[in-house]
């Protein structure tokens, strides 16, 4: 497992019996050139000490939120920061909980929350208690969060019953973090481009011309790809997002900076089109702001089709050009021939009539249209997840 050489792991862990677990998650990871730091909750003190972790791990266990000893070096923040990842082995339904809700009251979730890195949960307990309802619905926001889930097995429990909740072995577990950092290596060698959100084209000094895009699935999209590795440029419209991490993000406003400064970041090997640019232009800008009795008929101009524009140009093209549809009617229909038209490898398209995803949402829904004539429908989730979604199937398509 090369991929763990030299690469730092924050492991935390949690009260549950299968805490013993994570000693041989130590040892494997310290065997394969890992650096390993650990933090213990007070009910994990129950199942396994500090003296053997600290054996194992060669380092000093973490325990206190607030030490007097550590308190200038503010051990949430510089250990969220010092690592490379951060897993959570075993994951109780209590901490599992705990982050969903946003309660930071230790230092194992006080560091989650502080974190800036990929999260890793392997959750371990109970099969009631992981049939639960509740417990589901906090997995599934958690992962809508962007934390990775690990297992959990089926498997005869420390509680005599039988059923899926068992923690995954710690083999299963070290094999997917080196995998995680597989991944990110082999990726590195992709370049993306992503646009997202509105354009504005002016009138005049105070007025445009818009739409309702907030730029939301755009920048996750460009979030899924930097945390998989991808040299990733975003090119913005004028939303009120927070710039994602790592991203080079260049802000524009009109369809005509998105074009030029799109033209200037190729070539990549992928190019995903989600800004809604508008489609006309006003094709006398005025100076000076229009008084209400100088109004006459819009004078409008069409905007270049920058997808279009970089998709039938060979020269220009990107390996994969991923376009987006925003429609009220005939979705499939106006897919396929956007698809057709504009030469995309793939259309992704939703409904904005709707009022529970698309524009303004932090849901969507959308079809996948392929150039070989395949489909497919994904379910209504979160605008994070389905950046995911389609995220792993850009690397499928590029490997």
């Amino acid at each position: 497992m090369k991929n763990l050489n030299g690469k730092k792991i924050l492991l935390i862990i949690c009260g549950g019996i299968a805490a013993y677990k994570s000693l041989e998650i130590i040892r494997l990871l310290k065997k394969n050139g890992s650096n390993v730091k650990t933090i213990l909750t007070n009910n994990a003190k129950n199942f396994v000490t500090p003296l053997s972790v600290a054996s194992l791990s060669q380092e000093k266990v973490y325990t206190e939120l607030f030490n007097s000893e550590n308190e200038s070096e503010m051990d949430h923040i510089s250990l969220s920061r010092w690592a490379d990842l951060i897993l959570i082995a075993p994951a109780t339904a209590n901490t599992i909980s705990k982050i969903n809700f946003g309660l930071s009251d230790d230092l194992a979730s006080t560091v989650v929350f502080a974190s800036d890195k990929k999260i890793f949960i392997a959750p371990a307990m109970n099969v009631r208690m992981w049939e639960n309802r509740s417990n589901k619905e906090n997995l599934k926001k958690l992962v809508d969060f962007g934390y990775e889930i690990i297992g959990p097995e089926v498997g005869d429990m420390a509680c005599g019953e039988f059923g899926m909740g068992k923690m995954s072995e710690p083999a299963t577990i070290v094999n997917h973090i080196n995998n995680y950092f597989k991944r990110l290596e082999n990726n590195k060698k992709f370049k993306a481009l992503v646009t997202a959100g509105p354009t504005h084209e002016y009138l005049d000094p105070v007025r445009f011309i818009t739409n309702k895009s907030s730029g939301k699935q755009g920048y996750e999209i460009a979030r899924s790809l930097i945390e998989n590795g991808f040299d990733t440029t975003l090119i913005s419209g004028p939303t009120n997002l927070i710039p994602v991490k790592g991203v080079n993000l260049i802000k524009i406003k009109s369809a005509d900076e998105m074009l030029k400064v799109t033209l200037s970041n190729l070539p990549t090997d992928v190019a995903i089109f989600s800004a809604a640019v508008a489609d006309f232009k006003v094709k006398d800008k005025k100076n000076e702001k229009i008084k209400k009795n100088k109004f006459s008929e819009l004078n409008l101009e069409k905007n270049t089709d920058i997808l279009g524009y970089i998709s039938n140009h060979n020269s220009l093209r990107p390996k994969l050009v991923v376009g987006f549809a925003a429609e009220t009617t005939s979705l499939k229909n106006n897919s396929l021939k956007k698809l057709s038209e504009k030469n995309c490898d793939w259309i992704i398209a939703n409904d904005v009539s709707r009022d529970d995803i698309g524009f303004e949402s932090d849901f969507n829904q959308v079809s996948i249209f392929y150039k070989n004539n395949s489909e497919e429908n994904l379910p209504r989730m979160k605008k994070s997840s389905l950046a995911n979604e389609i995220v792993n199937r850009i690397i499928s398509q590029l490997n």
